[in-house]
């Protein structure tokens, strides 16, 4: 496992980051690692004392062993603000990685995977950073403190300790590797659980209607077993760390006890020496050893891995090759645009043509389903086309700075989306620098003036994805939002899907007054009407021109258009 993969630099990164804080951990975890260090030496003095009679001294030692638990104690409290200091920036900075990752390659299709990474493992480096900065790190301070004790008051036993501790994490330190590859595949097989799962649920009624209920069921079920195989092989290796933990603690101890009575003999140690040493190894070197080996094997690498497969999200960004700028001029031309959704599915949208000049006003109809969303996400750049081209102002998009080009143009989508926060906030974020009354001047071209009112002004607060609102309001707020914005060329994909006919017309009629371009996907024909001009998806064929001519060359379009006068009356 490289230290130079992704995620993994991407935790150095961070951490170097993060001196103030690692620095206080250092500091509070010596302090925290004092009753390991006196442990041993407190009872041996204590022992000592006793035999000699002299219980008040005796239980003097035994006060200052309690006065050290006390401060330890102290030191752990002081801990858990700078520990949070540093893992929560981490968690945050894997958030952003991947969900970038995951937005900012337009080729890369719909992983359900990606939702695994970002729901579990993100949260998993979390909780293990936790656990590792936590207890690891108080574990290696034990074992520190316990082995300088230990020299202290017998420097043969410490050395003995000292060489089996060292042998038995070489021992352990070997099968690292395997032990990690092992974690790997566990992981890999939770996520082709996850994979298949999405995927049987979402098709499941296709599976009902072929008679393919029981091959659907059978793929999950492979999928689960395989990863049921691969959780018993990492359980049956790390069994191993018992013979690790008997090898680094539990042999010196029975040396200890065996060469007691020559040690006592020889007045290489006291009665209470061998006492002290004897805590020592039980109370301070073998429990930390046997945690530090458990938590690295299932914690540790649990943390490496996970780490390692969330870089893998973000390990090859996308090259910024010869982009251009934004160019000056706002038109859009489609020629020749083909999409399709599978190497073997019928192109969604097949050889169009198309120009939006600057400042126009263009509607898109057809039934549902016939393609008019993924054309926008075309236009977009959203999806990448398997044929054609997008051009704003005669540059291909492709060629255009992600940046700028997202500058450019405002994709506002059905399902509108509400930031916690304040409602300025809300309206803002692609126009930081608006002021209130342009704010506010946007609200009422919009028509969400009654809203803002009712809330209480641009200082209200919504909570995420604006729960206490209604699908219309929400619309509204993401119109506005765009409305303020500086993109020149604006797209509605039934965005006023949830608008009643009035305050539809009114949003749209703001835009189309608004300097630039719009584009509507229309939800209701009364758009089309609106436009300069309308785009008719059929299936392979496409036709543009105004209502009026629409009506009397195209009969599907008339038919639609019959139908909503229909509806109207």
């Amino acid at each position: 496992m490289r230290l130079n993969q992704p995620g993994i630099a991407l935790v150095f990164r961070q951490l170097r980051g993060s001196p103030r804080p690692l620095a206080w951990i250092l500091l509070w975890s010596v302090v925290e690692s004092l009753p390991a260090l006196v442990s041993g030496l407190a009872v041996s003095r204590a022992v000592d004392h006793f035999l000699a009679d002299d219980a008040g001294l005796g239980l003097g030692y035994l006060a200052l062993l309690l006065g050290t638990a006390a401060i330890g104690a102290a030191g752990t409290r002081q801990l858990f603000p700078w520990l949070a200091a540093v893992i929560e920036p981490v968690r945050d900075a894997f958030l952003t990685a991947v969900v970038r990752g995951a937005v900012t390659d337009e080729t890369r299709t719909v992983d359900t995977a990606a939702v695994a990474r970002l729901g579990e493992q993100v949260q998993a480096v979390r909780e293990v950073l936790f656990v590792t900065l936590r207890v690891v790190r108080q574990i290696v301070f034990t074992v520190v403190a316990a082995l300088v004790g230990l020299a202290l008051l017998s420097p043969v036993a410490a050395l003995l300790s000292g060489a089996c501790a060292t042998l038995a994490l070489t021992l352990f330190a070997l099968q690292l590797p395997d032990l990690a590859e092992r974690h790997r595949a566990v992981l890999l097989a939770e996520e082709e659980v996850a994979r298949r799962a999405s995927a049987t649920v979402e098709g499941v009624r296709d599976a009902i209607a072929c008679g393919a209920v029981d091959r659907a069921a059978d793929e999950v079920g492979s999928a689960t077993d395989a990863a049921v195989g691969n959780e018993r092989r990492l359980v049956r290796r790390t069994a191993l760390r018992t013979a690790i933990v008997f090898l680094g603690a539990q042999l010196p101890l029975l040396v200890l006890l065996a060469a007691a009575p020559w040690l006592l003999r020889e007045g290489q140690l006291t009665a209470g020496g061998l006492v002290g040493a004897i805590t020592y190894l039980t109370v301070g070197l073998e429990p930390a050893l046997r945690r530090l080996v458990e938590a690295v094997a299932t914690w540790g690498l649990e943390m490496a891995v996970t780490i390692v497969r969330l870089g893998e999200g973000f390990t090859d960004p996308q090259p910024e090759r010869d982009l251009v700028p934004a160019p000056a001029r706002h038109d859009l031309e489609v020629s020749g645009l083909t999409f399709a959704y599978g190497a073997h599915a019928a192109p969604v949208v097949r050889d169009l043509d198309l120009v939006l000049p600057e400042g126009g006003h263009l509607a898109v109809v057809g039934p549902s389903g016939i393609g008019k969303s993924t054309l926008a996400n075309l236009i977009v750049g959203l999806l990448p086309p398997q044929g054609g081209r997008v051009r704003l102002g005669g540059v291909d998009i492709c060629d255009i700075r992600r940046g700028d080009l997202r500058r450019q143009l405002g994709l506002i989508p059905q399902e509108a989306y509400v930031f916690a926060g304040t409602l300025r906030e809300n309206l803002t974020y692609l126009a930081p620098r608006a002021g209130d009354r342009a704010v506010t001047e946007a609200a009422d071209e919009i028509g969400l003036t009654p809203l803002l009112e009712r809330l209480g002004g641009l200082d209200a607060r919504v909570g995420a994805g604006g729960v206490e609102l209604s699908a219309g309001e929400k619309q509204l707020i993401a119109l506005t939002r765009v409305f303020l914005s500086p993109a020149p060329v604006v797209i509605l994909d039934e965005a006023t899907s949830s608008l009643d006919p009035v305050a539809e017309a009114r949003a749209e009629m703001a835009f189309a007054r608004r300097q630039g371009s719009l584009l509507v996907i229309a939800h209701r024909l009364s758009s089309a009407v609106r436009a300069d001009q309308v785009l008719l998806l059929d299936g392979d064929t496409a036709c543009l021109g105004s209502h009026d001519e629409l009506v009397r060359s195209s009969a599907l379009y008339a038919d639609l258009v019959g139908h909503w006068d229909l509806s109207r009356a």
